[in-house]
């Protein structure tokens, strides 16, 4: 089966006698994700297809991890896990299908451009929504940030690509690890992420803050410098910097987010939290 090219035969195509493999839709780290049908149900799916070929183990095991994760989640700010099946050269996860995509590509200036404070806030209360689920399952996502957040026509919001989502638990037994491996995207990472100290629930509230920022302005903070620069200034600043002429309010929720603290748990954000603003 071709993979990454468009006009190949891999589109189009029965990968199965329940799926069918339509357009490509976007690309990964490892592979491709292509729209798809259900056959079964006529839903419309999302298939994440990677090449085994050329994967490490390590890369295979993370993507494995993520399917036994996401067959445990069950939250309408989730996005649903419809299942999975390997071929001889291809493993393929399949997932429900969000036609507006991601919330990265939303705020293009092609598109809609950057977001006013009040569908900030809409969105973010259900993002908020689906974290407190995350952390009451004991789990981080370690990766929030505007290509992650994908959108219905509805407005309904959910979080995707749990690869390097964590269980706290297993963080504590692999500990030393923690020291090895810094995961995640550079200008969403919070302070203990990038120091390797610990990594909490706190710290997807940090890359909350910076989601806010990405959506007010187009780019998470510190985006116009190089991505080690952008590090060393997360860890010695104070906070990352406001975006000009936002509300008191919207100030306040940022400052809350950006709480640098050597030991913390998250803090009480929930929904309600930005509903009101």
């Amino acid at each position: 089966m071709a993979q990454g090219n468009q006009a190949e035969p891999v589109q189009k195509a029965h990968l199965s006698s329940r799926f069918m493999l339509g357009e490509e839709l976007g690309r990964g780290a490892f592979g491709q994700v292509y729209k798809g049908i259900d056959l079964k149900s006529g839903d419309t799916v999302a298939i994440k297809q990677i090449a085994l070929a050329g994967i490490s183990s390590s890369s295979l095991q993370g993507v494995m991890g993520e399917i036994e994760l996401l067959k445990t989640l069950n939250h309408k700010n989730i996005v649903k896990y419809v299942g999975s099946f390997k071929t001889r050269t291809h493993l393929y996860i399949i997932l429900e299908y969000m036609e507006n995509g991601a919330l990265s590509a939303i705020i293009k200036p092609n598109r809609f451009g950057v977001f006013p404070e009040t569908l900030i806030a809409v969105y973010i209360a259900q993002v908020l929504q689906g974290l407190q689920y995350l952390h009451d399952q004991g789990v981080v996502h370690r990766d929030i940030k505007g290509a992650n957040i994908l959108t219905t026509k509805e407005g309904l919001v959910k979080l995707a690509d749990f690869g390097v989502a964590t269980k706290l638990g297993e963080l504590e037994e692999h500990r030393s690890e923690l020291h090895q491996h810094v995961v995640g995207t550079p200008y969403w990472m919070a302070p203990e992420v990038i120091e390797m100290t610990q990594v909490t629930p706190a710290s997807d509230i940090w890359s909350v803050g910076c989601l806010i920022v990405e959506l007010l302005t187009g780019v998470p903070p510190y985006y116009d410098l190089q991505p080690m620069s952008a590090l060393f200034r997360i860890v010695q600043d104070d906070h990352p910097p406001l975006p000009e002429n936002i509300t008191p309010l919207m100030q306040d929720f940022l400052m809350s987010c950006f709480q640098k603290v050597k030991v913390h748990s998250a803090p009480a954000f929930c929904a309600a939290c930005f509903a009101s603003s």
